[in-house]
């Protein structure tokens, strides 16, 4: 895991559709616990703040954008 603490500008080439956003973070693992906030009860992470201005989408990848995230005990096991 990495912090980025500047990035390039992401041109979007698509709407995102927090659906697809949804379908991506389940089948990585993570659970969506309210809103527009997943858990990973794995990997012990918390990713939250997820809406549309915050995903953007370029050739079908999604550029997460100003993520909120919380490591739990259990990332350190």
């Amino acid at each position: 895991m990495y912090a980025v603490v500047q990035q390039n500008y992401v041109s979007i080439t698509a709407a995102t559709d927090l659906r697809q956003v949804k379908n991506f973070l389940t089948k990585n693992g993570f659970e969506n616990n309210r809103n527009n906030d997943y858990f990973n009860p794995k990997l012990g992470i918390i990713i939250e703040d997820l809406h549309d201005e915050n995903v953007l989408t370029k050739e079908d990848i999604f550029y997460f954008i100003d993520t909120v995230f919380y490591l739990t005990p259990e990332f350190w096991k």
